[in-house]
């Protein structure tokens, strides 16, 4: 409990100094913000090798996890999709509820509701003696594939951004590249797995999809950049990695530092928003629709926030209407487990920051993780005292 509670301090502080920051620093707060956004994509692909070292499958029964791809999509979906209506329906103008533009934005930044915090959830699960039940390994199923079905549709919304571009079409073939030598090579890859060969590795990555970026941005110009996201690369990366598990104290507390540190650099990656009506990064009618409204009172922002953390929690409840087979008591605690949100989530929100959105939805949205990794040990303790309470009605 204390490292999530962690989590959501370390983001409250983040966002705190992005506001104080840039007066305290000046001139040099461009510089300061270069380091830290570099800081951040290697801490987000050091975590996402280990989202991805999590993924385990038997390729020999893959038939039988088509239904739970499937059920874990629409676990990520419907949070998604009630958060984006929710945004355009409420937050914005009414004037704006037919604009593709403001659509396109409400569905990027939405998606942060999506993805279940894997690394969390199973450690705590764990920690509470569930690691053997049919909750705990449905979860690990379920919640690895709603943050590949994120990762995966970020593609489709970086596109709609950003237009179907020949760029758009390289990045695509090489996405399938990916997961097809992904999955054909999983857990084949014998290498060095200690938390400072990780570090090297997410390092390597982002070198990797920068220079890419370089290189083709030197011989296509300006527009003709393939810009590749450090979160699938570095997913297919632990994917590739023989499974080996190292539970060591040093390890521990290493992951628990750069998830940490993630949270804290997060925070320091928003823009200013205290001070002005609007965003500061709202410079012309030409920019982000919703990082162009004004900023709203903190009282309506957290009433915003409960409703929206609501919202996507509703959307996670979708398990309980499959695996029929089960009792109710199991399928609710594993639609319950799927409440937990965090670093992914976070990293969609920076993701988000890149296409200039902000607005009051930004900081609804990061501050609605914040209330998750809140209540994640509540959801924890609710979903124990279930699996109990199953585990009880089958011994009589």
């Amino acid at each position: 409990m204390k490292k999530i509670l962690s989590f959501s301090l370390f983001l409250i502080i983040g966002l705190i100094l992005s506001q104080l920051l840039p007066q305290i620093i000046g001139e040099e707060y461009e510089s300061f913000k270069a380091i830290t956004n570099t800081l951040l994509y290697i801490s987000l692909a050091y975590i996402m090798i280990n989202v991805g070292r999590e993924f385990e499958l038997d390729k020999t029964r893959w038939k039988s996890y088509i239904d739970d791809y499937f059920i874990a999509m629409a676990t990520a979906a419907l949070p998604w999709i009630f958060v984006a209506f929710y945004y355009i329906f409420i937050l914005l103008p009414v004037e704006y509820n037919t604009s593709w533009e403001a659509w396109k934005e409400s569905l990027l930044l939405s998606r942060f509701a999506a993805p279940t915090s894997a690394g969390i959830l199973f450690t705590m699960l764990a920690a509470i003696g569930l690691r053997t039940s049919w909750v705990y390994k449905k979860i690990q199923v379920l919640a690895i594939f709603d943050d590949l079905d994120t990762i995966l549709l970020m593609i489709p919304l970086q596109i709609m951004m950003i237009g179907m571009k020949w760029q758009m079409g390289a990045v695509v073939i090489l996405v399938f590249i990916m997961l097809y030598y992904g999955w054909r090579k999983m857990g084949k890859l014998n290498i060095n797995q200690s938390w400072s060969s990780i570090i090297i590795y997410s390092v390597f990555i982002v070198a990797l999809t920068w220079a890419l970026h370089f290189v083709t941005l030197h011989f296509f110009g300006e527009d003709g950049g393939i810009h590749i996201e450090v979160l699938l690369p570095a997913f297919v990366l632990g994917m590739l990695m023989r499974q080996v598990h190292i539970d060591s104290k040093i390890e521990r507390r290493v992951s628990s530092f750069i998830s940490i540190f993630f949270m804290l650099l997060v925070g320091l990656s928003m823009p200013q928003f205290l001070g002005s009506g609007v965003m500061e990064d709202c410079i012309d009618v030409e920019g982000s629709i919703l990082g162009c409204q004004p900023m709203m009172p903190m009282s309506k922002i957290l009433l915003h926030v409960i409703i929206v953390s609501t919202l996507s929690n509703i959307g996670k409840l979708v398990p309980v209407l499959f695996y029929r087979d089960r009792m109710i008591e199991e399928r609710l605690a594993l639609s319950i487990g799927m409440f937990t949100r965090g670093e992914v989530g976070a990293g969609i929100i920076f993701i988000a920051l890149g296409y200039n959105i902000g607005g009051p939805a930004l900081i609804i949205s990061v501050l609605t993780i914040v209330l998750n990794l809140i209540l994640t040990g509540i959801f924890v303790v609710w979903v124990r005292k279930l699996a109990i309470k199953a585990a009880l009605k089958n011994s009589n």
